[in-house]
């Protein structure tokens, strides 16, 4: 299979390998057999990202491709490994023996069919089987429903298991997807990308057998990893991250402002400055917070980092940087007019005692508006400067 021509070649499988060498010999056997009893033109490669056992020396022993990657990390591992695949076709799994290499036809089927992505799925919910012993209670019950749950619901992937690490998916539309990242935050990346994406994705459902190593420990760490999971989830959706709570703190903020300003009773509850305080406050975090929802979105954009978003670009042929330095003018003066209300008020009681009762609610709302009119000039002129790659 080493001597194959590049056009002869349909499929690579790509194993990483950090010290594997209870487990390695297995998969390759495995991969390796289904290739030959299929009569898939094909290679297995061993994407080796620092291995100090013989487990590259077992890799050569099957006669399979050894790509060596530097540059520490699950996510690098596989770029390697993928980036030196020959093959028209990519199938990814871990060399722990807990995916069964058998089930490579699944894939290999459905990216014949001209799925760009085929995922795995371990859990019954996409009619995969977890064996005893090989997942944790609190992977399969908590962890990794939670996630699959918010990657359906945020970013709309048709899967039901996001951290199944054996998938498959074509060449070409891994290059598409300019992957970046360099952790186990890889395979997830790999999901949410496709799914802003107008590829065909497909799920098959496999079996999760326990991890096949005794001496060597399990590589994912179940806080740090689901840490990391839920950070790289909401960096990749400015939506949940900063808009939904920036508009409810504005929300919020703007009911708390409708009880104040008249003084409002209700239920026995006096609302008075200390709520206008407190909702200004709210409506300032809010504020700001959609902006950097707008900033994150925006850069996301012309970083492609994601596709272009045409709600995006609608928004932008109105929000031009002349309307926003209008709009922060106009908040800005109007802020400044009731703070001067505010200033004469004490000019007229000859600069003494103030009724603050009265005289705060012209001075907090004119603190936040001006406030509130600043941050937009400020946040316009940087947008703009984010968009002249796009403005050309």
């Amino acid at each position: 299979m080493e001597k194959l021509p590049n056009k002869e070649i349909e499929l690579s499988v790509v194993v990483p390998c950090l010290n594997e060498e209870e487990t390695l010999d297995v998969c390759l056997g495995k991969a390796l057999g289904v290739l030959e009893r299929e009569g898939v033109s094909g290679e297995v490669i061993v994407a080796d990202n620092g291995s100090i056992d013989g487990s590259v020396e077992i890799a050569r022993e099957r006669g399979v491709r050894v790509v060596f990657v530097e540059e520490s990390g699950y996510g690098c591992a596989l770029m390697g490994g993928i980036e030196a695949a020959r093959g028209k076709f990519v199938i990814m799994g871990d060399a722990d023996d807990s995916y069964d290499f058998l089930e490579i036809p699944k894939f290999l089927a459905k990216l014949r069919k001209g799925f760009d992505l085929v995922q795995g799925c371990r859990l019954p919910a996409g009619g995969g089987r977890v064996m005893p012993g090989a997942m944790p209670f609190t992977h399969r019950y908590f962890g990794n429903p939670f996630f699959t749950l918010l990657t359906r619901w945020w970013f709309k992937a048709p899967i039901h298991d996001v951290y199944c690490g054996l998938r498959g998916f074509t060449k070409s539309h891994y290059e598409d997807l300019k992957q970046s990242c360099t952790g186990m935050e890889f395979a997830i990346e790999m999901i949410i990308k496709s799914s802003r994406t107008d590829c065909r994705i497909a799920e098959v459902p496999v079996t999760l057998h326990p991890d096949g190593r005794v001496a060597q420990t399990p590589h994912l760490r179940t806080y740090r990893d689901g840490w990391r999971t839920l950070r790289f989830f909401l960096i990749n959706s400015p939506r949940w991250l900063f808009l939904a709570p920036g508009i409810f703190g504005i929300l919020i903020g703007a009911i708390g402002y409708g009880l104040a300003m008249p003084g409002m009773t209700l239920f026995g509850i006096n609302f008075d400055l200390h709520t206008l305080l407190f909702s200004s406050l709210f409506i300032l975090c809010g504020f700001q917070s959609i902006m950097f929802a707008l900033l994150s979105k925006t850069y996301a954009v012309e970083s492609e980092l994601i596709g272009p978003d045409r709600r995006l670009e609608k928004f932008y042929s109105w929000a031009t940087l002349e309307r926003g330095l209008l709009v922060s003018g106009v908040a800005v003066l109007t802020g400044v007019v009731l703070l001067f209300k505010a200033v004469n008020d004490w000019r007229l009681s000859d600069f003494g005692s103030l009724d603050y009762g009265r005289n705060m609610r012209w001075v907090i709302p004119g603190v936040m508006i001006t406030a509130l009119g600043f941050q937009l000039f400020l946040t316009s002129f940087f947008v703009s400067i984010l968009g002249i790659k796009r403005k050309r």
